[in-house]
Parts: C-alpha cells; sequence; structure tokens
C-alpha cells in the first residue's frame, strides 16, 4: 500500500496542498479554537479560564436555547420548501430560448446585488403596519402588524429571505440545466411524452446533483445567517423569532460570555456538517461521478 507521503510526491497531488493549507489556516485551526473555547469562562479581556463542560451543561438545560433550535429548524424548512421548487422552475426557464428571457432573468436576479442589510431594512419599511404594504391590503390580510406575532415574523423571515437568495439557487439551476443534452428532449418527444412529462422523466433527474449543492447551501447558509433576523425583527416579537445564530451574536458580542457563545457555534457546526453528511448518504452524491447521467 502506498504511503501518503507517496501519495503527496506525485504531481497532481501537489495541485491539492494551496487548498488544503487554505483550508487548515481558515476552517480547520478557528473550529478547533471555537471548541476549545466552549471548555473555558472568556469575558474577551482576560485569560480564558478552563471549566471543562460547564458551558455545555448549561447549554443542554437552556429551554431558550432549545426554542432557539425549534425556530431555526422551522425557518430552515420554510425556506427549502419555499426556495427548493422556485429556483427550480425559474431555472429551468431561464436556460431556455424564451422571448425577452435575458431581460427578464436579469430582473429576477436584481435582488442577489443587494446586502443582506439592505434588503431587511428596506423590507421592514415595505412590512411598516402604517404606512407599508399590509397598511394598503388591510382589508385582505387583517392585522396590519405583521411582524408583531409570531407566524406572522416568521413568515416574513421566510418571505425576506426567499426574495433575496432564489436568484442565487436559480444561477445554479440555469447553468445545471443547460448541460442537459438536447438528444434526450428529442427522443422523449419523439415518444409523445410533453413538456411536463419531460420535465419529470428528464430534467429533474438530470438536476440531481446540483438539487443536493443547492440545498445543501439552504442548510448552511440557514444556519450561519443571523443579520436578518438582527434587523429585520431583532428576535422579536419578544424571543419569538432568535434563532441560534442570532443568540450566538447576542451571547458573544452584547453580553461578552463569549465560552456561552462558542457552545452555542460549536453546536451550529455540528448541525450544518451532520445535515450535509445525511443529505449526502441518502442522496448518494458521494458517488455520482457525473452531470450526464443520461448519456
Amino acid at each position: 500500500m502506498r504511503s501518503a507521503a507517496a501519495d503527496l510526491a506525485r504531481p497532481g497531488a501537489a495541485w491539492a496542498v494551496p487548498g488544503l493549507v487554505f483550508f487548515c489556516l481558515f476552517a480547520l485551526v478557528p473550529m478547533v479554537g471555537v471548541v476549545y473555547l466552549s471548555l473555558t469562562s472568556w469575558d474577551g479581556l482576560s485569560d480564558p479560564q478552563f471549566t471543562g463542560l460547564q458551558n455545555w451543561s448549561r447549554f443542554l438545560g437552556d429551554g431558550q436555547m432549545w426554542q432557539d433550535t425549534v425556530v431555526t429548524a422551522v425557518l430552515l424548512v420554510g425556506n427549502i420548501v419555499v426556495q427548493a421548487p422556485i429556483s427550480i422552475l425559474l431555472g429551468v426557464w431561464s436556460a431556455g430560448k424564451q422571448r425577452n428571457r435575458a431581460v427578464l432573468s436579469a430582473i429576477f436576479f436584481l435582488p442577489l446585488l443587494f446586502s443582506t442589510a439592505a434588503t431587511a431594512v428596506m423590507w421592514r419599511q415595505l412590512l411598516d403596519p402604517n404606512f407599508g404594504i399590509p397598511a394598503k391590503l388591510s382589508g385582505l390580510i387583517g392585522d396590519t402588524n405583521l411582524l408583531g406575532s409570531q407566524s406572522g415574523a416568521v413568515a416574513c423571515l421566510v418571505l425576506v429571505t426567499s426574495w433575496q437568495f432564489i436568484p442565487f439557487h436559480t444561477l445554479l439551476y440555469q447553468g445545471a440545466a443547460r448541460t442537459v443534452p438536447e438528444t434526450l428532449y428529442q427522443a422523449a418527444a419523439i415518444d409523445g411524452a410533453g413538456r411536463v412529462r419531460q420535465f419529470f422523466a428528464i430534467t429533474l433527474p438530470q438536476l440531481r446533483n446540483t438539487i443536493v449543492t443547492s440545498t445543501i447551501f439552504m442548510v448552511v447558509g440557514g444556519l450561519t445567517a443571523f443579520d436578518i433576523v438582527l434587523l429585520l425583527t431583532d428576535g422579536g416579537p419578544g424571543t419569538d423569532t432568535s434563532i441560534l445564530p442570532f443568540a450566538m451574536y447576542q451571547t458573544g458580542f452584547q453580553t461578552y460570555d463569549y465560552g456561552y457563545a462558542s457552545v452555542i457555534a460549536s453546536f451550529l457546526l455540528l448541525l450544518a456538517t451532520g445535515a450535509s453528511f445525511v443529505m449526502v448518504k441518502l442522496s448518494g452524491y458521494d458517488k455520482m461521478t457525473s452531470t450526464l447521467e443520461g448519456m
């Protein structure tokens, strides 16, 4: 059996060294540091004091953290349910040759150019209960203070997040849809398959790799983003829309309890890694070798 040193000595393996060094310096080392800090008590100024599993024990018994976990999961599932089908449909459509497709695609992709801060501030004004969209549609939606209830605030967070990031996932699907061999559609048309049948029998199976990749991006992004919650709802009403990344920000940068904040960060790391691993295994993504599965 060849040694690892022999593998690294191969010319092709040398290309992986810069990426490996980058990963170790900017991913692996910070992750190890966060895990270590989760075992300490640290205010950011004095030296960290090792406390063992005290912070973890506190986390496991913290009811607010488990509520934040549930809200995080609800927002995550809501974003996937809303973003995935819309992104697939828009991506497949924008990969076609329809009239004015380029112009309309450019309009659809505009939200991708805005920062999350600008998006949140804009939508907070649009959702204002007195002067925003809800006030104009009061006869249709009833209560105009959509951000004043947990269900309304969660729905608004899903709406705003989807509005901003659907264009990104649409780009992924657009690129993937353009790689589907035209001969597959031609053969299906000869067999009498219509557009709907072709979509489900050809397009979706060919987008399998991209669907897994896009969903992993949604999961990881949903478990790390907090700025949209900070600027749109500030975790309110009360703590009804507080999610784990937002709680980590508050604990670390408002109460200066970096040890406990590191526990939340480590827990998020475990969730993101575990979710991605499960998705890859269940989808068989790790065994896929080609996107041209029909060739």
